[in-house]
């Protein structure tokens, strides 16, 4: 089913659409001369090696005969976009990197409309959105949470949702007591899992303004603040005992088997990891319903919440010389690829309903947190602090140094973790700030 689009989105798809149509009429072959092909940069490399983007091509292709897609799947996505940004060869359609700054979307991507005629289809759009106009469309949104083998908590007799970080540390513990399994694993040496953690900021406070108090305060890491709280939580898990051996080897792939088997409990990953750990525990002999996702192990008035955003934003090159074309991939794989759902993610388009894999958090009574966006003039600013402070919160080795401190192979504690990352932030907020 399509979903309805703008006055002004319908009219650009139905013009492109007879152009498409009239030019596949002309043409007796499958690839006749003035054909289109899009290349599309991926972070998604299993689904390119599995067949499944081929599949969403076929289905594309014969939507719009005269428009072929070529997918490349990138292993250090991050990486190696960012690099080719400095050229123009960075494809058609991508996702924006985290490395883009609010003011410089318009450099590097084609404006998609405003913020108004988007969101009449799209949520989620204002996290790549500056000045008014839109320039990325999620794939899919995301809440966060902690991926669980409920086998493994069951043998522990575990059956209730921890509630705050002591009782979450005191299950944990119950499960290496009794289990052999380990109570959870970090994925340290993949790196960009770690991230994952400031994911969750938003929950401790159940406020859709946190990120965008942090402009306001020079201690982020005080007592009873998200940072603290999910940092603490991170510090003191590693402190007691309960990841793996030697986070240094951990492998991310072989992770999804350990959790799937048992032999891991628990992993802190976002909604999108839900699938491919009940794939794991199928193809291991197990079943999808081994695998459950838990909240945050805070409540504020007696109630879990989940921060929720989107993933990354397919956008297009502004140098592409197929823009239209690029728009109406888009705009397909948003509503027809069924992509989203196949993910167990929340689904871009408004109104969609909360897919099955996130019953845990319906059965459990979550709420959602969605972050505002920045005051007008104030995009950016936060990122700009957390650069100028050296900080990194989306960045693997801010919390690799708590968990190396954590495990005894740094000479610091967790207070003084804070104390540097707060008397930083101050500095640099002072700086940018004025």
């Amino acid at each position: 089913m399509m979903f309805p689009r703008t006055a002004r989105q319908i009219a650009a798809v139905g013009a492109i659409a007879s152009m498409l149509a009239l030019s596949a009429c002309s043409s007796d072959s499958d690839s006749a001369e003035g054909d289109v092909t899009l290349k599309v940069l991926t972070w998604r490399t299993d689904l390119v090696e599995d067949g499944t983007f081929d599949e969403y091509a076929e289905r594309f292709t014969e939507a719009n005969p005269t428009i072929n897609v070529e997918f490349e799947g990138i292993t250090d996505y991050e990486g190696e976009v960012k690099t080719r940004m400095s050229t123009d060869n960075y494809g058609d359609v991508l996702g924006i990197v985290g490395t883009v700054q609010p003011n410089q979307l318009g450099d590097f991507f084609e404006p998609l409309g405003t913020v108004d005629e988007i969101e009449e289809t799209y949520r989620f759009v204002r996290e790549k959105a500056y000045d008014g106009q839109v320039y990325g469309i999620p794939v899919v949104g995301n809440t966060q949470g902690i991926v669980y083998n409920k086998n493994v908590w069951a043998e522990a007799g575990l059956t209730d949702y921890p509630t705050t970080p002591e009782d979450f540390i005191a299950a944990l513990e119950k499960i290496k007591s009794s289990t052999d399994a380990v109570p959870m694993y970090t994925n340290y040496a993949a790196g960009w899992t770690l991230t994952q953690w400031e994911g969750h900021r938003g929950e401790i406070s159940a406020d859709p303004n946190y990120v965008n108090s942090l402009l306001e305060t020079d201690n982020p890491w005080t007592q009873g603040s998200d940072h603290f709280v999910i940092d603490s939580l991170l510090y003191d898990t590693v402190a007691a005992g309960l990841i793996e051996e030697d986070p240094t080897t951990t492998d991310w792939e072989l992770s999804k088997d350990l959790l799937a088997t048992g032999d891991v409990a628990t992993m802190v990953l976002g909604s999108w990891a839900i699938v491919q750990m009940q794939q794991a525990a199928v193809d291991n002999g197990g079943a999808a319903e081994d695998i459950g996702y838990m909240p945050f192990p805070y409540q504020v008035d007696g109630k879990f919440h989940g921060s929720v955003g989107g993933d990354y934003n397919q956008a297009i090159n502004v140098n592409s010389e197929h823009k239209e074309e690029a728009r109406l991939w888009i705009d397909w794989f948003n509503n027809e690829s069924g992509y989203a759902e196949s993910q167990g993610g929340l689904s871009p388009l408004k109104d969609s309903p909360e897919p099955q894999v996130l019953q845990d958090f319906a059965a459990a009574g979550v709420e959602y947190v969605e972050q505002l966006p920045a005051e007008p003039g104030m995009e950016g600013k936060i990122d700009e602090i957390d650069n100028t402070a050296e900080i990194g919160l989306w960045q693997d080795m801010y919390r690799k140094r708590i968990i190396d401190a954590a495990r005894g192979q740094a000479d610091e504690t967790k207070e003084d973790i804070f104390a540097d990352l707060n008397a930083r932030w101050k500095e640099a907020r002072a700086e940018v700030m004025g």
